[in-house]
């Protein structure tokens, strides 16, 4: 049980009691609390064949390593990578739909960015392995069960990775609050990879560079920009309305 890890809130243990029951070790549940979601939840669990565990809130939060637990939490083992990127996409049928993130180290944030891109159907996220936050108990949370089902590619070298993704003739589409054109004159219909860089710094020169075309999002207010899990599903989505 060295490498098992560990889920919290009924969104992240919920999806993963889903999709791959065999791999939960065990469920820890908030005895105190009996209200009709901490039953549908129990039930679920039962039906799955999983080992509950009664415990209290704090014991519960020492185990997660927060206090937003939402009184369930699970130790489980981890599951074998899908694929790498390069499988991932001879697999895809029809354009593929790519996030990259390039300077994204907020759980929160990445937590956010694969719950949209989760919903907007994207293919995978991909981030550079130093300038990223790996999939954590805090991120798996945030993404209410979609850092179970979004494959996230934590790449070395993320300019060399982008100059991949052209050889596949996908589109490497950079949002910059400069560009000339705006999203909504992109094609997105393509196949394509959205590039993102976290608020405040945006993506890094050489990450800027490497994109075939820039574009902002429209700001019609005083705030000058958003936050990058909001222009994640701003992208995503106008990228879901061209292709439907």
């Amino acid at each position: 049980m060295s490498s098992a890890k560990v889920l919290f809130g009924f969104h992240a243990v919920g999806v993963r009691l889903k999709t791959a029951p065999q791999s939960v070790i065990e469920v820890y549940y908030e005895a105190a609390r009996k209200d009709a979601r901490m039953r549908q939840f129990l039930d679920r669990a039962r039906d799955a064949g999983v080992r509950l565990i009664e415990a209290d809130g704090l014991r519960i939060a020492k185990l997660a390593g927060s206090h937003g637990h939402q009184g369930v939490a699970a130790r489980v083992e981890p599951l074998p990578a899908a694929h790498s990127l390069d499988d991932l996409l001879d697999q895809v049928e029809g354009p593929p739909l790519l996030l990259v993130l390039d300077g994204v180290t907020d759980p929160h944030n990445l937590g956010a960015c694969l719950r949209v891109a989760d919903g907007a159907g994207a293919h995978a996220v991909i981030a550079p392995k130093d300038h990223a936050v790996g999939l954590n108990a805090t991120v798996a949370n945030v993404a209410s069960g979609a850092a179970e089902t979004v494959p996230y590619f934590m790449v070395t070298n993320l300019a060399r990775t982008l100059g991949e993704l052209k050889d596949r003739n996908i589109w490497c589409i950079g949002t910059s609050d400069d560009a000339p054109r705006t999203l909504f004159q992109a094609d997105l219909k393509v196949p394509v990879a959205l590039v993102l860089g976290a608020e405040g710094p945006g993506m890094r020169q050489l990450t800027r560079k490497t994109c075939d075309e820039l574009v902002s999002i429209p700001m019609r207010g005083a705030v000058e920009s958003l936050n990058v899990s909001v222009a994640s599903g701003i992208c995503l989505y106008e990228a879901l309305r061209q292709r439907s």
